[in-house]
This record gives C-alpha cells, sequence and structure tokens, in this order.
C-alpha cells in the first residue's frame, strides 16, 4: 500500500498543519518507507514464536526478578502551581488554550 500525495495533504488540513510542497514530499516519503519496512516485516515466519505479554529484561534468566520493573507505588506530585506560574495564559487550575473548534 502507497501513501498518495493527496492523502498526506488530506491528513495535513484535518490536523490544522499548513505543510509546505517540499514537507508534503517528505512526509509521503517517510510515510511510503515505514510502510515498506512493515511489508518487509510481514515476511517473516513467526508460525513457532510464542506472542509475548511482557517484553524481559535482556540479559535476564527466566524466573529472575525484573529489575526493569518498579512497584507501583502512590507519590505526591506538587508542581501544579510551579507550572502554571510559566504559563502564558491560565486559570487556575487549567491552561487557557485558543478555540480550535471553530476553524
Amino acid at each position: 500500500m502507497k501513501i498518495a500525495r493527496e492523502d498526506v495533504v488530506r491528513v495535513a488540513e484535518l490536523a490544522h498543519l499548513g505543510l509546505s510542497t517540499e514537507e508534503v514530499e517528505t512526509y509521503q516519503r517517510q510515510l511510503n518507507d515505514i510502510l515498506g519496512y512493515i511489508e518487509k516485516l510481514n515476511e517473516l515466519d513467526v508460525s513457532n514464536i510464542e506472542p509475548m505479554a511482557q517484553v524481559l529484561h535482556a540479559g535476564h534468566a527466566e524466573g529472575d526478578a525484573h529489575p526493569e520493573l518498579r512497584d507501583d507505588k502512590l507519590s505526591r506530585c506538587d508542581v501544579g502551581d510551579a507550572v502554571l506560574a510559566q504559563a502564558a495564559d491560565s486559570a487556575k487550575p487549567f491552561f487557557r488554550v485558543p478555540k480550535v473548534i471553530d476553524r
């Protein structure tokens, strides 16, 4: 499947992106490269490979503890005021942004 120039232009319009002709061509090429790579991956025979639910940390034997995983612990996050203080326009506890629905 190839991405047409018109597809890139349409998606850019939906996302309200003003792309130059060069950018449209670049994104079209990049998307086609990605799809080409996926087609290449689809050629692999994975019929004897078991599906994985969790990727294990490389270099650890099965049954070992997973040092890459940590326990979920609730911790306080008091950065809201500092972040809002740096915002161009805010009304606590929200950021104010321009309307995008009326476009």
